[in-house]
């Protein structure tokens, strides 16, 4: 039985994938959020849920119970994922937060640009 069809409150349907053209290791911007105005770099991309996380920004506190010796117990600050929404790429070239273009190189190649000086954002 789906979470649907059993008619429980507070399950819907979950919003579709939105393309992104963001990729790990983009330095961004946080434009939304209790973060915002924080630039750090992309460590995972969860497009599914569109989410990512980003280096030291939106900490948040864990509480692990000790495993013997494998792992110590004690309290972990970790990287909670952001919605895609709320992130703009930074530009290495006019180091603004702009949006993202798409172009076709000569070889055929498909990079993104800048949609602020048209610089390459692809290295």
């Amino acid at each position: 039985m789906s979470a649907i069809a059993s008619g429980k409150a507070g399950i819907g349907i979950r919003p579709a994938r939105v393309p992104t053209r963001l990729k790990k290791g983009d330095t961004v911007m946080v434009i939304a959020g209790k973060e915002r105005g924080k630039t750090g770099k992309l460590l995972h991309v969860i497009a599914e849920r569109n989410r990512a996380t980003v280096e030291r920004l939106n900490m948040v506190k864990r509480h692990r119970k000790g495993r013997g010796m494998q792992a110590a117990s004690g309290i972990l600050e970790k990287e909670s994922p952001i919605d895609l929404s709320n992130l703009m790429i930074m530009c290495d070239r006019c180091n603004k937060p702009t949006r993202i273009g798409a172009r076709r190189l000569d070889d055929g190649a498909a990079v993104r640009v800048c949609r602020r000086c048209g610089e390459l954002l692809d290295r």
